[in-house]
């Protein structure tokens, strides 16, 4: 069923980092009557993100890194540990996830798949997450990785037993949701047993 919307109208708040748009519009309840309403999001654009599997070692890589975000919402060192992300920038969303693998985990992935795509936070952030999965092992490897440092990335690549990456959702060591998200795909489809 199509958004019952009318009059739309967008102005920017903020180009800074990413574009932050106020926007006003009519949106049509069910009973019919019409409701002014006003909203605002942020635009980041697209993203990749992918979880590496070694299922014969059973391990995984992910990254840890500082963000701020975190930082000023209570996570007293700001650093978190996440998959491998990046924005699609000019790329689709495979050529993108490829790229960044290599530059964060020093890993070059050839062969990804595709397993869904989600809104993360869609009450405010307009942003799609495209997420693969993808098997590495040893002799992928091009590169130390730890990201681009012309992008201000210090990223620590660690290589964890699913196990014990698995069992850092519980004891809160993992709160980003995409990492969740992948390791329990991997708990689910037995990816690394």
């Amino acid at each position: 069923m199509p958004a019952k919307i009318k009059n739309l109208t967008k102005t920017l708040l903020s180009d800074n980092w990413y574009t932050l748009n106020k926007y006003s519009f009519e949106y049509q309840k069910p009973n019919g009557e019409w409701s002014k309403q006003e909203r605002e999001a942020y635009d980041r654009g697209n993203g990749s993100t992918i979880l590496l599997y070694n299922t014969d070692k059973g391990t995984v890589i992910l990254t840890r890194q500082f963000r701020l975000p975190t930082y000023v919402n209570g996570n007293s060192d700001g650093m978190l540990i996440e998959t491998c992300a990046g924005l699609l920038d000019q790329h689709n969303a495979e050529d993108c996830i490829k790229k960044e693998a290599e530059e964060e985990t020093g890993y070059k992935i050839e062969k990804v798949t595709k397993i869904f795509q989600a809104y993360m936070s869609p009450g405010s952030v307009t942003e799609i997450v495209h997420f693969f999965i993808a098997e590495y092992s040893e002799n992928m490897k091009v590169s130390e990785g730890g990201g681009l440092e012309h992008e201000q990335e210090n990223i620590e690549v660690l290589e964890l037993k699913f196990d014990a990456a698995y069992a850092m959702i519980k004891s809160g060591e993992i709160m980003d949701g995409k990492t969740i998200m992948l390791l329990q795909y991997a708990k689910l489809h037995n990816l690394c047993s």
